[in-house]
């Protein structure tokens, strides 16, 4: 086979046609300066002075925009319904685990509140149940989250994302049977069944976070030319997927209002029935499990190449399984942007589950009776969960605009609660009386906005996209555990100090928030994921030195990568003419695996010789007559 090999790859291996510098210029300006992110002269748009630089992005934008409204316009032509199913297959589709996660795991807030009023003994005075078992509910919601997230971030990179993705649908189908059908021989029995139930589910909740953005970030990546979406729009589309959790919050909440208006003889109004409340809940998680059924068929027959690009990447490393030496080198030379995700994402989830209080608090003084209407505090809520979809949507139109982006939002994003939160801090009785009430009701929804708009969809991108593809899904699950370990804290804390003290507490930490993403995240707001690819390719072949391009320009590095000097090396010049080479040797590859395929020996483009790649990869930073000269037998 290798000799076959060989005999199929020497032609490709041999020395091209040389072209001229002119020859050669014109054949490649195309690939080497896309004209959304390079002027027609070749400079990169953040080499421009600021007001060029805002000519160039604002113009480029509009001609997108402009673009995409022809295209829906075109499409609406042909059928009008056609936007709302392009839609679906790009957005809903590949959020819908997000989507019925929310739907379910922010239906427990909900669903403890119905509790409390019908079952007081065993929710809220603790007659009849444990009160830590009680509060266990909440506890090993989180703690399965956390499992999944760290367990299945580390089994997506090492088995595959298809895998990650079927097993997340598996194991929450099987949670909303339990959650659906949970009975104890007593009321503590059963919270301890529901609560059991609920660590279950939430592992394969745990998994979609670093499944979902994996594959919704890699879907399109293949071989090193540069894609114009993805540099425009990849931002759009793994939000567009993350924001259907908000989805999932809202149709959870409609859902529950309907159901117990059903159940309860069409009245709101309280004393609520244990059957009422039994059919209910149970109802309510029942409706789910279809749609996670229906998931699960869809991942497993209709999702074949979801770990494509991630065997490409392992293929060309010459790695089977898990990339050890790609996380050793991630933590070396990317570890502060490690701690940017993790930290900011920590800070984060102590804020979104700190708006909680900004909700009981206000109602309270609006309704002194709410405690016992279920109904009230569910409408309010409902409220609050479109206001967060106004920012979910409006974080997915921004996310992408250089001038704005991904790390401006999440500053601004954490500011903003920083701000809502410690105003009514310091002023509490003012705001939590009858005079007060308006305003403290404005900076909880100002809060649940900007929070959307800002720190909880960025944590959820750059946690992904500013790793390399080997351990993505790793770093991802380790980031969004840290988040949830925030969430921890908040859920221990909150019931050991006042609800004023929780006020003094919670804006601390977007300050903190906001400090984190300053110093340690870049950003990589239209920076092509391939390019930054292309220099973690370098960093693993030890000539991190030798790379020039864009991924280290100041604009896409952090202040401590700057200070750090990380952004010495570029120089578009060199890097010019590294891309050209990079090319040509990834052309070379790909004509050997064409030519393998052809003859038999490969029956596809994802098994080739690692010997072949060996010796391609060799290739990188020499010319072509070194590489013919020196061209080992195959």
């Amino acid at each position: 086979m290798a000799d076959q090999v060989q005999a199929d790859a020497a032609p490709v291996a041999q020395q091209p046609v040389a072209l001229s510098p002119a020859e050669e210029s014109e054949v490649f300006q195309s690939l080497l300066y896309p004209d959304d992110i390079y002027t027609p002269e070749g400079v990169y748009w953040a080499d421009l002075p600021v007001g060029q630089r805002i000519s160039f992005v604002t113009s480029t934008d509009n001609a997108e925009v402009a673009k995409e409204l022809g295209q829906i316009g075109a499409m609406m032509k042909k059928d009008p319904l056609s936007p709302i199913g392009w839609y679906f297959k790009n957005a809903v589709v590949p959020g819908a685990g997000l989507g019925l996660e929310g739907y379910v795991l922010f239906s427990i807030g909900n669903l403890t509140s119905l509790f409390n009023v019908v079952w007081k003994d065993c929710w809220k005075s603790y007659k009849t149940c444990n009160k830590n078992w009680v509060a266990a509910v909440t506890y090993l919601e989180i703690i399965g989250i956390i499992v999944g997230q760290v367990l299945v971030g580390l089994l997506g990179d090492g088995i595959g994302r298809r895998w990650g993705l079927v097993q997340d649908a598996i194991i929450m189908f099987i949670g909303l049977l339990w959650l659906t059908a949970a009975w104890g021989l007593n009321t503590e029995g059963w919270v301890i069944c529901y609560a059991w139930g609920l660590f279950f589910y939430s592992i394969g909740v745990g998994g979609e976070y670093p499944m979902t953005v994996t594959a919704a970030m890699e879907n399109a990546q293949t071989g090193v030319v540069s894609d114009r979406n993805d540099r425009l729009h990849r931002g759009r589309n793994v939000t567009s997927a993350f924001l259907m959790q908000g989805w999932g919050q809202f149709f959870n909440q409609v859902l529950l209002i309907l159901l117990l208006l059903i159940f309860h003889s069409g009245s709101g109004n309280p004393p609520y029935s244990e059957l009422s409340a039994q059919w209910t809940y149970r109802v309510s998680f029942a409706i789910p499990a279809v749609g996670t059924l229906w998931l699960i068929y869809y991942r497993w027959y209709k999702m074949p190449l979801a770990s494509k690009h991630l065997q490409n990447v392992k293929r060309r490393n010459q790695v089977t399984g898990y990339d050890v030496q790609s996380l050793k080198l991630t933590i070396y030379h990317f570890g502060p942007r490690l701690f940017a995700t993790a930290g900011a994402w920590f800070a984060n989830d102590v804020f979104f589950y700190g708006n909680k209080l900004f909700q009981s608090t206000f109602i309270a003084v609006i309704d002194p009776h709410v405690g016992s209407n279920v109904i009230t505090g569910w409408l309010w809520n409902l409220i609050n969960v479109v206001v967060s979809l106004a920012g979910y949507y409006l974080a997915s139109f921004l996310i992408d605009n250089k001038l704005y982006g991904r790390k401006m939002m999440q500053q601004v994003g954490f500011f903003v609660c920083f701000v809502t939160f410690v105003v009514p801090a310091f002023h509490y009785k003012h705001y939590t009386s009858v005079a007060g009430i308006k305003s403290f009701q404005a900076m909880y929804f100002l809060s649940s906005f900007f929070n959307q708009f800002g720190p909880n969809a960025v944590t959820f991108l750059t946690a992904g996209e500013v790793f390399p593809t080997p351990i993505r899904a790793t770093a991802h699950g380790f980031s969004a555990a840290c988040g949830k370990l925030g969430a921890l804290l908040a859920a221990v804390l909150y019931n050991y100090i006042t609800t004023q003290m929780r006020f003094y507490v919670v804006p601390w930490f977007g300050l903190a928030g906001m400090f984190v993403t300053f110093f340690f995240l870049p950003d990589t707001t239209g920076l092509d994921l391939r390019e930054q690819e292309r220099r973690w390719q370098y960093i693993r072949e030890g000539r991190g030195d030798e790379y020039h391009g864009i991924a280290i320009h100041p604009k896409h590095l952090s202040v401590w990568e700057r200070l750090r000097g990380q952004g010495k090396n570029y120089n578009p010049e060199l890097d010019r003419q590294a891309r050209i080479a990079d090319m040509r040797v990834e052309w070379e590859l790909r004509q050997a695996e064409k030519a393998a395929q052809e003859s038999g020996e490969v029956d596809d483009g994802n098994e080739f010789s690692p010997e072949v790649h060996a010796y391609f990869h060799s290739t990188r930073g020499k010319t072509a007559s070194e590489n013919s000269l020196e061209k080992p037998a195959l």
